[in-house]
């Protein structure tokens, strides 16, 4: 049980670190900009429609993995996970209010350009 936790915890911090990379980058290769806009709209439901009943900026993954690192005894001190992965993997301690801020408007910035490509290529498309 104890490795498979490990495993888990592994698991969590490659996706989640993954999920947020595509989302602030996803939009720059035209192949993945329709699943970049989908990712990022399935995040924006997470923090805002879940968020609603849960907590604004409630992610599944950080719920299942802080669960997994408490079974393991390593309950993280942080409440937002993008503090947490700034801490675990390049040992920095922000504050999490300016991390907060960071993240929200890194996935404004990010969700915007996305829509707007997304309906460039169409666009182009459209009039070829």
């Amino acid at each position: 049980m104890h490795a498979t936790l490990h495993i888990l915890d592994y698991f969590f911090v490659g996706l989640h670190t993954f999920i947020v990379i595509f989302n602030l980058f996803g939009w720059a290769w035209a192949r993945f900009r329709r699943w970049n806009l989908a990712l990022l709209l399935l995040t924006g439901f997470s923090w805002f429609g879940l968020g609603y009943f849960y907590g604004w900026g409630y992610c599944p993954l950080t719920d299942w993995h802080f669960s997994v690192l408490q079974k393991l005894g390593k309950a993280p001190l942080e409440t937002s996970y993008i503090s947490y992965l700034l801490n675990r993997l390049l040992h920095l301690k922000v504050d999490e209010t300016l991390v907060d801020s960071a993240t929200f408007f890194g996935f404004i910035a990010a969700l915007l350009t996305s829509v707007i490509l997304n309906i460039r290529d169409l666009w182009i498309k459209d009039n070829k």
